[in-house]
């Protein structure tokens, strides 16, 4: 049995989809953005998941709601700059349409997930 358990969630899987298909656009990008918004976007999509595991593998309830609702900070901030990248024409409509349901997807999940987490804490 594995004991890293967010391997198992469905968000974090979801999120690691989207780290992929962000890292595809980045290639699109012309090369003066390679160290501007291209790197912001890298770290906002690569902190969703890794933030969903490091609050998987807290002890603390509140610990682990407090790594789910950075995730999701981290979620708007990618959903903020796909809005910037899609005005300066660096991903079609078609993409920013599909990544845009994408995101609301994995924030859905991570409230729902937040929410259970508050459940337990609230019935300790």
């Amino acid at each position: 049995m594995d004991k890293f358990t967010f391997f198992d969630l469905r968000v974090y899987q979801e999120a690691k989809e989207l780290v992929k298909s962000v890292y595809l656009f980045l290639d699109k990008f012309p090369k003066y953005e390679t160290y501007a918004l291209g790197d912001q976007l890298r770290r906002a999509v690569t902190s969703v998941p890794s933030n969903i595991a490091e609050g998987s593998g807290r002890f603390s309830i509140k610990e682990k709601i407090h790594f789910i609702e950075i995730a999701y900070g981290s979620l708007t901030e990618i959903l903020c700059q796909l809005d910037i990248v899609h005005d300066l024409n660096y991903i079609t409509d078609e993409e920013f349409a599909n990544e845009k349901e994408r995101i609301n997807v994995i924030g859905k999940q991570l409230s729902g997930l937040r929410a259970s987490f508050q459940n337990q804490l609230e019935t300790r």
